[in-house]
């Protein structure tokens, strides 16, 4: 029974579409991460981390990136006629719409609301602040550079 899940462990790692989508996503993190060291924007150890593993938002879009490798990768693997491409290229353009949308709209009104905030607690109108939590969307320059970091990631782990 071990020695299965151990076997199938290797072969999903192994699997070209699973790497793929590893890649594609830790290369849209690390380029996010250069862009932001380069301009300035880092400025301890601990958001160096979070940028790299874990912050949203910012050029590329990594979760595009990934659900582009992820079509790609099924594409060539299934073809595009196959139920589960079908199915990627669906997921693909809802996760493209909610960094675009939803994320994006939800981030811009968070903004708003904590700007509010403090102009309120500046002003003596209410005692305390607490901002919120910002939740970083995509602009569509960012969303189309993960689609084409996704896509030539997707065909490199297809055909190499």
């Amino acid at each position: 029974m071990l020695g299965q899940a151990k076997y199938q462990m290797q072969t999903m790692i192994a699997n070209p579409v699973f790497l793929s989508l590893v890649f594609s996503w830790f290369s849209a993190q690390f380029i996010k991460t250069v862009i932001m060291l380069l301009s300035g924007k880092v400025h301890s150890l601990k958001e160096l981390l979070e940028l790299m593993f874990w912050k949203t938002g910012g050029m590329p879009s990594s979760h595009t990136a990934l659900v582009m490798s992820l079509c790609v990768s099924i594409g060539f693997r299934n073809g595009v006629t196959s139920d589960i491409f079908i199915l990627s290229t669906a997921f693909a353009l809802v996760v493209i719409r909610d960094a675009l949308g939803v994320r994006r709209s939800s981030g811009l009104q968070t903004r708003s609301l904590n700007e509010l905030g403090m102009k309120l607690k500046e002003k003596g109108l209410i005692d305390d602040f607490t901002p919120l939590k910002e939740v970083n969307g995509h602009k569509p320059a960012e969303v189309i550079m993960g689609c084409f970091l996704g896509i030539f990631v997707g065909i490199a782990f297809s055909v190499l």
